[in-house]
């Protein structure tokens, strides 16, 4: 899924998922997911994943019955947290998961006693305010309120434009071979539409990345998909059913309040079958099928790997076999590191060495006399040699402090923390300064999610303060609105 800019400048397009693909699913989630996933244990990839589970398998056992409760444990035993997060919806600028949203994975269908009622496995998200961590919860919605899951939650319905129950080789281990096929990464990367699609008045502007040759694919699949339920039948994952719909038309976001209409004949014709128009204004549209926002757009890992902005093995081993078919990983997944061993520093006319001692930052060719001399000079505001002016400044603001406010903003404490601690060492007590603020802050923002998972209220303003790079406040639109 992608994320919408205001300009579709590719090159910032390319720049803003290459820090995602960096930061936000971190090598060593992955790696543990994976491990636990493969061993059986679907809690702890979970766990390993940042995925609080909001579920019990009992219940719905005891309500729907054990073949449901069956097909149920199967999907969670395949489920690759790692790899839905790594599919997840991101806004801009900071590529976050898009707050306050509820995603399908996969729907069961159900005998209520009000008639046929689908059971979703679904995905949440926290609200903005509740978003430290970049922690997601796992539950199930039928509509009834009998599987709260999250009673805060701003927005406990499946949406209908954010869902994944028709592409579940975004997040089932055993589907991720259909990547492939299912993101067009088979069919020429001109970006233009198909001979025929558009119809009189429509142009695509310069720059928008829309998966336009795989739109009347991805219709028919949701069309089939919307016959079924209609029908009360089907397993509804995107894959078999009746061919033949009949004419129908398929609304596609493509911008802020902005819809075209996907005309398309529902059978196995020729792409000149399908036409694209202007949707009418007002809610016209609002009763039809809407293309899913992971159809609508090109696959981020396809327009990085075409653009050459980034090699196969940066990619989520589930997803690189399947757009570069015989990849082999060269190396196990790693994130690379400040560089270990002394920092050299012209003072005074010589080369000195700056690195650890006894889990901490110091001067090496200075003794301890000169140590205390210079210290008592600076807390006094004077001006200290250049090795201890280096030292203070990686205390307050290191040059991988952007690197280190990328991994607290995406979740992984444990990386920021692993990079504080090789570039000052563990026994190191934090100075007043930036770094120091941006921990702090992350820490807040965690307990400030702590009391969202409790069911608590969002906290008064200035009870806990947010990052001061990502202010709340003075917003003229939501943080969690797309930019498109």
């Amino acid at each position: 899924m992608a994320t919408h800019f205001v300009n579709g400048d590719s090159d910032s397009r390319l720049s803003f998922w290459q820090r995602v693909r960096e930061f936000a699913v971190p090598p060593s989630m992955i790696e543990t997911a994976t491990v636990r996933r493969r061993a059986g244990d679907w809690a702890g990839a979970c766990a390993a994943a940042a995925v609080d589970v909001d579920l019990d398998l009992r219940s719905p056992a005891r309500t729907h019955g054990h073949a449901l409760a069956s097909r149920l444990r199967a999907d969670l035993r395949h489920l690759a947290p790692d790899l839905l997060r790594w599919h997840l919806p991101r806004i801009a600028p900071d590529g976050l998961l898009r707050p306050g949203l509820t995603l399908t994975l996969a729907r069961y269908d159900t005998e209520g006693r009000d008639g046929l009622r689908p059971l979703h496995l679904v995905v949440r998200t926290p609200p903005a305010w509740a978003d430290g961590g970049q922690r997601i919860s796992l539950a199930l919605w039928d509509g009834s309120g009998a599987y709260a899951g999250t009673a805060r939650h701003p927005h406990p319905r499946p949406s209908r434009r954010f869902r994944l129950d028709l592409h579940r080789h975004l997040w089932d281990a055993r589907r991720a071979g259909e990547l492939r096929v299912r993101a067009g990464a088979d069919l020429p990367a001109s970006g233009e539409a198909p001979p025929g699609l558009l119809s009189a008045g429509v142009t695509v502007p310069p720059g928008r990345r829309w998966a336009l040759d795989r739109w009347e694919a991805e219709a028919r699949l949701l069309l089939r998909d919307e016959g079924r339920a209609r029908a009360g039948a089907g397993t509804r994952d995107g894959t078999g059913g009746d061919e033949r719909t009949g004419p129908a038309t398929v609304v596609v976001r493509v911008g802020a309040g902005q819809w075209w209409s996907l005309e398309t004949s529902g059978d196995r014709t020729p792409s000149s079958a399908a036409r694209i128009v202007a949707a009418p204004a007002g809610g016209a549209t609002s009763a039809l099928p809407v293309l899913p926002d992971a159809a609508t757009w090109v696959l981020p890992d396809l327009e990085l790997l075409r653009a050459g902005a980034i090699e196969a093995d940066r990619l989520h081993p589930l997803v690189a076999p399947a757009l570069v078919p015989g990849h082999a990983p060269t190396a196990p997944l790693r994130t690379p590191g400040p560089v270990a061993g002394p920092r050299f520093v012209d003072c005074r006319g010589a080369r000195h060495r700056v690195g650890l001692v006894d889990g901490a930052l110091a001067a090496l060719d200075h003794d301890p006399a000169e140590v205390r001399r210079e210290e008592l000079l600076a807390a006094l505001s004077g001006t200290p040699l250049p090795c201890f002016q280096v030292i203070d400044e990686a205390h307050r603001r290191p040059e991988c402090l952007p690197d280190i406010r990328e991994r607290l903003d995406h979740g992984d404490t444990a990386g920021a923390l692993a990079v504080v601690e090789s570039l000052l060492g563990p026994a190191a007590r934090l100075r007043d300064g930036a770094l120091r603020d941006d921990l702090e802050a992350a820490a807040l923002r965690r307990i400030a999610h702590g009391m969202y998972r409790a069911g608590l209220d969002e906290p008064p303003p200035g009870r806990v303060c947010p990052d001061r790079h990502r202010p709340r406040a003075g917003r003229s639109r939501p943080r969690h609105a797309t930019f498109d």
